[in-house]
């Protein structure tokens, strides 16, 4: 993915002029012991939210830039300033700021559409509102589709004595299944599109995988929440929502700036500019400029346009996008050398991954790839974990839409589908159970909603093992 504005840009050739050409370091040189500072991260997202909630909830900028610095400054003095910076640069321009770009606009412009009225969450009300989202978010991608729908959601259910299932399915099918038919919806998806995959190509491949996915779980949910709803004193007397308006959008013009967060995505993937920029050897092409600058102007006129009315309605605070902003600022940093590692291949240290993905005769076997691209993506970031498994297969696109078209399909699914295996799977995870808990719901620890994951969603990946990827 592309990167920010010129005058960022200027500043870090200013501050890392000794950076520029700095040969990128070879993974296979690196020991697995440089995956600590990021396996510390995800321990600490897990555990110290048991353990230490109120250290955690006060500190955990503190703690992320920690475990960031344990990385940065022994990879600087082992193998240099100039390379660490490279690393630094590419990690944070490449990677972070057009993924933090995008996640703010889609933020900021679904946080200023209210849906009014008093929706009651019934299961129809809520498997429809399921259901709806999953559509939305291959269009509007899981962030816009999560954001614009998890407040009303949440709202509809406030008179519930048991809403954390609600939440729970509500990430596992709009956070994240639902985003699978097209590059708009998901990251890894988007970076494919990049790479030269056809824009309808995971529609036409992986759509009887995401129907029987979302269908399934939509299944299961209405199941669980008619149960729930049908038990004694389940729905409180009193509805801390009056009915005391019509069902309907205010803030209504942010649906425009949706679209044109859509178009700026759709031009950055079609418009083929031989204009870059070199920073401190990270080419920065002028599409992808032209996309973030024009997302952070979206995301301004959002603010300026919103009424404070619907913020306000809307219960709109910025600290779930500073949540994820500070989280996967450490996650894209301490993951570098651990795709490192990834793309040595057979050469470096994780090489029984690699072998793992291919059959005694040589072919890429589809199920292994559909797992291993899973399960990395449950724990890394889905985007970069897409590329590293894209590569292994052979990088070529045209190669990988026809005669290995069972293999891309396997590495498209198991990145967005499994990126809800954990809360960090996907960014509009964590930023969903953050809404979430903000409006007093008791969501599920780390391990709790994994406990959730494993019990639901693995017993389906393996059913679309046996149909699809065998």
């Amino acid at each position: 993915m592309k990167k920010p504005g010129p005058a960022l840009l200027a500043g870090l050739m200013m501050l890392l002029p000794q950076v520029a050409g700095a040969a990128e370091f070879d993974g296979s040189r690196l020991s697995p012991a440089w995956g600590i500072p990021f396996a510390g991260i995800l321990l600490s997202i897990a555990l110290m939210p048991l353990l230490l909630p109120w250290v955690w909830h006060h500190h955990y900028g503190k703690i992320t830039a920690a475990w960031s610095l344990a990385f940065l400054l022994p990879f600087a003095a082992l193998f240099g300033v100039s390379t660490a910076g490279v690393a630094f640069v590419h990690a944070l321009v490449a990677e972070y700021i057009p993924f933090v770009l995008l996640l703010t606009a889609l933020f900021a412009v679904s946080g200023g559409i209210y849906i009014r009225g008093n929706l009651h969450g019934s299961p129809g009300l809520n498997t429809a509102i399921l259901a709806i989202g999953a559509v939305l978010a291959s269009f509007m991608g899981t962030t816009g589709a999560s954001m614009l729908l998890i407040r009303p959601l949440i709202r509809a259910n406030d008179n519930r004595q048991h809403r954390a299932h609600v939440v729970v399915f509500f990430i596992f099918i709009v956070s994240n299944a639902g985003g699978s038919l097209t590059p708009l919806g998901d990251p890894p998806l988007f970076l494919g599109f990049l790479k030269g995959v056809e824009f309808f190509w995971t529609v036409r491949h992986i759509f009887p995988e995401t129907l029987f996915l979302v269908g399934t779980l939509l299944v299961l949910f209405y199941a669980l929440d008619w149960w729930y709803y049908h038990r004694r004193e389940e729905v409180r007397p009193q509805d801390p929502t009056p009915d005391t308006r019509a069902i309907g959008f205010d803030g209504a013009r942010n649906f425009w700036l949706l679209g044109a967060i859509v178009g700026l995505v759709l031009l950055s993937g079609f418009w083929k500019s031989p204009v870059s920029f070199d920073v401190a050897g990270t080419p920065v092409g002028l599409p992808g400029l032209v996309r973030d600058v024009g997302l952070v102007l979206i995301t301004i006129l959002s603010l300026r346009i919103t009424p404070a009315q619907v913020h306000e309605d809307n219960q709109f605070s910025w600290a779930p996008m500073q949540e994820v902003a500070k989280l996967f600022a450490g996650i894209f940093l301490t993951i570098i050398p651990v795709i490192a590692m990834l793309r040595a291949g057979l050469d470096g240290p994780f090489a029984p991954i690699v072998a793992a993905v291919t059959r005694a005769d040589g072919t890429p076997d589809p199920a292994m790839y559909f797992w291993a691209t899973g399960a990395l993506s449950s724990f890394l970031d889905n985007a970069p974990t897409y590329l590293v498994f894209f590569n292994t297969a052979g990088g070529d696109p045209q190669v990988l839409m026809n005669q290995l078209a069972p293999v891309l399909a396997a590495i498209s699914a198991g990145a967005v589908f499994m990126g809800a295996n954990t809360y960090i799977g996907n960014a509009p995870n964590l930023m969903v159970k953050s809404i979430a808990e903000d409006r007093g719901v008791k969501m599920p620890s780390f391990f709790g909603y994994m406990a959730w994951s494993v019990v639901i969603l693995v017993p389906l990946f393996l059913l679309m093992t046996y149909i699809w990827f065998l």
